[in-house]
């Protein structure tokens, strides 16, 4: 009987401490194969390391962080990748910050990041994502840092973001982003952090506070030369009756004259 015990003692404490997350497994598998890495700086990166990427807190693959077995942070800067982001990376449930900033990533930011409820530090900055800044970002309660800025986004700034409570860093500055900067935003109110105009500037379509008015375009080329003709038609016009006038007035005193001329030819009676 104590033999037996001792063997499942044995048998327990030989067992792993934490096992791979599967989420964790199918949310790098899916990274992998949309991002494309021509330096090869994600070798390590492979099928049996996903399998098992944790073990506690230690990472067996480059650029992740773990924490008591999963995955938590993501850090992968720098490394001329490209590609795009794969919309199963919201499968890194207990991700708290995703940084891929400065590569070459494309495409879309995926709608489904508002599932990475625990992230906190979203960094997708100089690299060439298009398309609008999803709105559904405003479901990651705990996000404090947003930092999109040198892509090619598009459309207006979602004012949903200006509910996250926690936002203390907002940068979208130089992307191609249009319309007005939501006040709950530009302009926040009480003891929320505030952003100043470097986070929005080099957005040409871009308006509103914090940013400085819109300078004046000038005038269009068809205004200008609707200007000219109205005002040469008012110069015209104007210089026509004056003329008129002139010839009015000469030849009444011509008149006058000629009449003071008769007169005095004229015999008394």
């Amino acid at each position: 009987m104590g033999f037996l015990i001792l063997l499942l003692l044995l048998t327990f404490t030989t067992l792993p401490l934490s096992s791979s997350d599967p989420n964790d497994e199918a949310c790098l598998t899916q990274l992998s194969q949309t991002l494309k890495d021509p330096l090869n700086n994600l070798q390590n990166w492979t099928k049996s390391t996903f399998a098992n990427p944790c073990s506690g807190f230690t990472s067996y693959l480059p650029g992740a962080t773990c924490n008591n077995g999963r995955i938590y942070k993501l850090s992968l800067t720098n490394l001329s990748l490209q590609g795009s982001i794969s919309p199963f990376l919201s499968n890194c449930t207990n991700l708290q910050s995703l940084d891929l900033s400065s590569n070459s990533i494309s495409g879309p930011i995926p709608q489904d990041l508002q599932y990475l409820v625990n992230l906190a530090v979203l960094n997708l900055s100089s690299n060439r994502l298009e398309g609008e800044i999803p709105q559904q970002l405003a479901l990651c309660a705990y996000l404090n840092v947003i930092d999109l800025h040198d892509n090619l986004l598009t459309g207006q700034i979602p004012q949903e973001l200006g509910l996250l409570a926690r936002l203390s860093a907002f940068e979208v500055s130089n992307n191609k982003l249009s319309g007005p900067i939501p006040a709950s935003l530009g302009n926040r109110s009480g003891n929320l952090p505030r952003f100043n105009a470097t986070s929005f500037g080099g957005n040409k379509d871009l308006y509103g506070y914090p940013l400085p008015p819109m300078k004046s375009k000038g005038l269009s080329v068809l205004a200008i030369v609707g200007i000219g003709l109205g005002s040469g038609l008012a110069s015209l016009v104007i210089s026509f009756t004056g003329v008129c006038i002139w010839l009015k007035i000469t030849e009444e005193k011509m008149a006058a004259a000629e009449e003071g001329k008769i007169g005095q030819f004229m015999p008394d009676y």
